[in-house]
């Protein structure tokens, strides 16, 4: 599987400049689009999955970045480190309450920044998140985004099971919609995404 992370990497610092910026970023684990460390003064990372902070921790001590992030783990509700920004990184959507989610981030820092798969991208319905996109972004609604853009990418994979292993976890409804590609070779699926700015005080009446 291939995806252009140093494109969606450089969109990232192109939408948002975190130079000298303390960043509290939510779903960090994994570690894929660490780079923003790089002009950051401080990434406190917070995920709840122990894995995925391992991740993280190899991904930043690669990119010997280690010493600039702090490794918060558990739940993001209960973090209280303050910040200039939070960012959601591609987890938006899996928050339980999406707009809860942000009024807390506005609590930790002025300004929240979110990236994630922006509604009718190709690949979340693939991955059978197509409804949980849409209702984080209706979230948004309630709040005045200072900022917005949307981009296009892609997923590929070199062979169907290569694909099926990756949204295998995503349940039954991902399996069902995934076999049109059975058999194919050099599966590219499109992939869309979108950031957008929230600044405290922005809560709409």
């Amino acid at each position: 599987m291939a995806t252009d992370l140093e494109r969606i990497l450089s969109n990232l610092l192109g939408f948002y400049d975190f130079a000298e910026k303390t960043v509290v970023a939510v779903g960090a684990g994994g570690g894929q689009l660490a780079g923003y460390a790089r002009p950051a003064k401080k990434v406190i990372a917070v995920d709840r999955d122990p894995s995925a902070m391992d991740k993280l921790k190899e991904a930043s001590q690669r990119l010997g970045l280690y010493d600039r992030l702090e490794y918060w783990s558990g739940d993001f509700y209960e973090c209280d480190r303050q910040g200039d920004v939070v960012l959601f990184e591609f987890c938006l959507h899996e928050m339980d309450d999406p707009a809860a989610a942000v009024r807390k981030a506005l609590t930790l820092a002025p300004e929240t920044v979110v990236i994630d798969h922006a509604p009718g991208s190709a690949w979340i319905y693939y991955g059978a998140e197509d409804e949980l996109v849409e209702r984080s972004w209706r979230a948004l609604e309630d709040f005045s985004i200072g900022r917005r853009s949307r981009y296009d990418s892609e997923q590929r994979f070199r062979t169907f099971q290569e694909l099926h292993d990756k949204v295998c976890p995503q349940g039954d409804a991902s399996l069902r919609r995934i076999e049109k590609f059975r058999g194919q070779t050099d599966i590219a699926i499109p992939m869309s995404y979108s950031l957008a700015l929230v600044v405290r005080g922005s809560l709409c009446p």
